[in-house]
């Protein structure tokens, strides 16, 4: 992740936070001692138990053309079919 660069406020345009700021009563500067407590926000999904893995595969034109003719999340359907095919399998091994 890239790090940010921060830029300082102009003077009038500070002024006019601090204008809006204190003509709303909803909300009010943070102190000095609640920015010392604020911790960075990470952005992004939570971690998952199982992450899937990214691959390049090779497959026939007419299989892609077939799943991308599903439209919109063909990539998960290709992998639902193939976990489909292991527990089919592995289901007739325990046979």
């Amino acid at each position: 992740m890239p790090k940010m660069k921060f830029t300082l406020n102009s003077p009038a345009r500070e002024r006019s936070i601090k204008t809006g700021i204190a003509a709303d009563p909803d909300t009010s500067e943070a102190s000095p001692g609640e920015i010392r407590k604020m911790k960075p926000f990470r952005p992004g999904r939570p971690k998952l138990a199982a992450p899937k893995e990214h691959v390049s595969l090779r497959h026939d034109q007419q299989a892609l053309k077939h799943y991308r003719a599903t439209g919109a999340g063909w990539q998960s359907r290709v992998n639902a079919d193939l976990l489909a095919v292991i527990t089919k399998a592995s289901a007739k091994s325990k046979l």
